[in-house]
């Protein structure tokens, strides 16, 4: 995970790479959390390079992006699908 700083939209970017199960999720939520309310800013979490994420992971990503009101960008049209199908079964 890389933090990049985003000056035009004033928002902090959170860059995650590679895999992602359920626990790198719960860690990703949890430094998320605590970047928002140290930092005072939304932060937008950027998956454009994410490589695989199972079904686990997508329902915290859902959380995350329903529940805490983060913005989930770069979400290739497989991973959006493994997303929707997980919001899916929550509802």
């Amino acid at each position: 995970m890389t933090e990049v700083e985003d000056l035009e939209r004033n928002k902090t970017i959170l860059r995650v790479e590679g895999e992602m199960m359920y626990d790198d999720a719960v860690l990703l939520e949890k430094i998320a959390l605590a970047m928002r309310a140290d930092a005072g800013k939304n932060l937008t979490i950027d998956l454009a390079d994410l490589d695989l994420l199972d079904s686990d992971g997508a329902s915290i990503l859902v959380r995350l992006e329903r529940e805490h009101g983060f913005e989930l960008e770069g979400v290739e049209f497989f991973l959006q699908n493994v997303i929707d199908e997980t919001e899916k079964r929550q509802s």
